[in-house]
């Protein structure tokens, strides 16, 4: 056998390539060669931009003594986790159930037919005295074990998938179960878990946490707050706790723009190095919403800079957004991102130098290992950013000299689609059009780009311009969400587009329906049916993990739906997806904030204004001026020129514009 990654689309198995391990990519002919050899299967999971995945490899899977051991005992398959969320999502579950760290490198040992007997993340090759086991031991000890004493193995098997199957329903309420309280106890519960001094809602590390941020925005504007001084009080430190740290932090590139995957330290200063599409779209929308309520001005310039980012590194001119950033350059993880006290003395001029470290928190000794230097903005320090703009210039020319990290430039539709959402709440929150433009450019992109011949969606672009044959519930309910958000305020470009936006919107959401949707209980399956599935089971996921459980993001789609199609379907579709948070609101409301700001905005009520196109303009500016509430705004063509608002199911009627309008929907 050989390894036979080398014509895979995916460039993070093209990376393992040329390897000494017998890599096989993820399909029938692996399992097929594990029943034939009887062998169990290693299932080892990773993507192009993650440093630990790179260590593993370069420590265990190059080493050709390590790779002869997992060769001889074990059928290897190597998955992009962007490529088949699926299977990534499925096998992290697993490994949970296996009391182990869920990450990347994710490795899991499977029995032939691919259901997981045990698993964890990175091993390293040899004892490094900090309790874990050495990979070589690890794979001796699983070859040995499962010629002894299989059955053991085969016990766990079943127990997992028993489990896996019980966790897509074992949670799911009554329809009629759902009390408003349960926002008002989640709120409470996710800021209790708060960092008061630093921000975030976990100890180190230290992950952004825009679902849960965008859940306290959005109840911050319920009435229930409103009257709760206190708890009003503790949502506004905790939002803008989190996101000035964030903002000051070494978690964004204070000099390039754009936010890391995450931070390895609890005050923010130490990143891991590489940067995410849907972090930095995500993270655009948090921003933007917190900036309508709190008008502070460095949250602003964190989507400003973050936006010239994408523009600049993390997209061509065919269109579409790439994936990701890799943490290493070939000198490095971060290399191409600190600087040394004395070579910005070289680089700046005398005051320049003088207000850049004094700003940034550069020392002689460094704030790093070896005396290098991330830029950390002081918090006690008065930066008018637009100052700093030409010595960033001159720094990030400087930077350009260095080996660039590596872009991996599959364009992901569940991800270019966050990236629309994002792109339209920094609009809408600065009435900026050139960001709607962007916004509608992306989507025709994505309309133009990312459905197959057939007509179907799909779900990666590869660099190689190679369409992927599948498509997941992600990339539907992320599509249908943003198309709908466009919607909102995409009549301020192009009059009437609003119309075609929700129309393509209700068809994908049709699909998702056909493709997805269990039809004896609630929820959406993952994947569609007759696929190979991971574990032999077809899961649904109902927690937000790096980006939004589509479950939740389909409860957004179907209320939105209602509101704009006034067809009772979508209404029921909404109260059916509903019924599977109850019982979560009490176990685990820190892991569903998506579906949480979905039904609270049901709940105070989504808006809809429809105005004749001369009044676009000035309701975009107004509704700036306001904290963050869904609200539609529609052109009409139509000789009657007076404004017409919809709020919930609770008050329709003509209505002075504007004033009137606006005081009536943030009353």
């Amino acid at each position: 056998m050989k390894n036979l990654l080398s014509h895979e689309s995916s460039l993070y198995l093209r990376q393992h390539s040329n390897q000494p391990v017998n890599w096989m990519p993820w399909g029938e002919e692996a399992f097929e060669l594990a029943h034939k050899a009887d062998k169990p299967v290693l299932v080892s999971i990773g993507y192009s931009a993650c440093h630990w995945c790179h260590v593993m490899s370069k420590e265990s899977f190059e080493d050709t003594y390590i790779a002869s051991i997992m060769n001889r005992h074990f059928i290897c398959i190597k998955v992009d986790r962007e490529e088949r969320p699926d299977i990534d999502q499925t096998y992290l579950e697993a490994v949970r159930m296996f009391n182990q760290s869920a990450g990347w490198p994710l490795n899991l040992f499977c029995l032939p037919d691919g259901r997981p007997f045990w698993g964890g993340t990175y091993f390293p090759n040899q004892d490094s005295g900090q309790g874990i086991v050495p990979w070589p031991q690890v794979l001796m000890r699983i070859a040995d074990h499962f010629k002894k004493e299989r059955h053991e193995f085969e016990e766990n098997a079943c127990n997992v998938v028993s489990n896996l199957i019980h966790a897509n329903n074992g949670l799911s309420s009554n329809e009629n179960e759902w009390k408003n309280d349960l926002l008002l106890s989640s709120a409470k519960n996710i800021c209790d878990s708060h960092d008061d001094e630093d921000g975030g809602f976990t100890q180190a590390p230290k992950f952004p946490s825009s679902m849960k941020i965008d859940f306290l925005l959005t109840m911050r504007e319920s009435q229930a707050i409103r009257t709760n001084q206190k708890l009003s009080h503790k949502i506004d430190h905790s939002i803008n706790t989190t996101l000035t740290k964030m903002a000051n932090g070494g978690i964004f590139d204070q000099v390039g723009g754009g936010f890391f995957r995450y931070s390895v330290d609890g005050k923010w200063h130490v990143p891991h190095f590489e940067k995410m599409l849907y972090d930095n779209a995500l993270l655009l929308t948090s921003y933007s919403r917190a900036y309508q309520r709190f008008k502070n001005p460095i949250y602003r310039e964190k989507v400003e800079q973050t936006i010239n980012w994408l523009i600049q590194k993390m997209t061509e001119e065919d269109g579409g957004f790439f994936s990701s950033v890799n943490a290493d350059n070939e000198e490095g993880e971060g290399e191409y991102y600190f600087w040394q006290y004395h070579e910005l003395e070289k680089i700046l001029e005398k005051d320049d130098f003088k207000k850049f470290v004094n700003a940034y928190g550069v020392s002689e000794t460094g704030n790093m290992e070896n005396g290098r230097c991330l830029p950390i903005r002081k918090t006690d320090y008065e930066i008018d950013s637009t100052s700093f703009d030409e010595i960033k210039k001159i720094l990030l020319k400087k930077r350009s000299e260095r080996p660039e990290p590596c872009r991996d430039k599959k364009k992901i539709t569940s991800w270019n689609a966050l990236l629309i959402r994002g792109f339209v709440d920094a609009a809408r929150a600065f009435n900026r059009k050139e960001w709607v433009q962007l916004a509608y450019d992306l989507n025709k992109w994505m309309t133009k780009s990312l459905i197959s011949k057939e007509g179907e969606i799909c779900s990666i672009l590869f660099e190689d311009k190679n369409l992927s044959s599948l498509a997941y519930l992600d990339d539907y309910a992320f599509w249908a969400e943003s198309l709908l958000n466009l919607s909102s305020i995409s009549d301020s470009i192009i009059i009437g587009s609003s119309k075609n936006l929700i129309a393509q919107a209700e068809k994908i959401t049709l699909s998702a329906l056909d493709k997805f949707k269990d039809p004896k209980k609630c929820g959406f399956f993952f994947n569609g049916d007759g696929e190979i599935n991971p574990a032999q089971v077809r899961k649904k996921f109902w927690y937000d993990n790096a980006t939004p459980s589509a479950n939740s993001s389909l409860l957004r789609v179907f209320s939105s739906l209602y509101l704009l199609t006034e067809k009772e379907c979508w209404l029921k579709e909404f109260k059916k997806a509903r019924a599977g948070y109850p019982t979560l609101c009490h176990k685990a409301p820190q892991g569903i904030g998506h579906a949480l700001s979905a039904i609270a905005d049901n709940e105070i009520g989504l808006c809809k204004i429809t105005c004749s196109p001369d009044q676009v303009e000035e309701l975009m500016y107004e509704i700036a001026k306001n904290p963050y509430r869904v609200i539609f705004i529609l052109a009409s063509n139509n000789n009657d020129s007076d404004l017409s608002l919809s709020i919930g199911r609770g008050f329709n009627e003509k209505i002075e514009f504007p004033k009137d309008c606006i005081e009536k929907i943030f009353s």
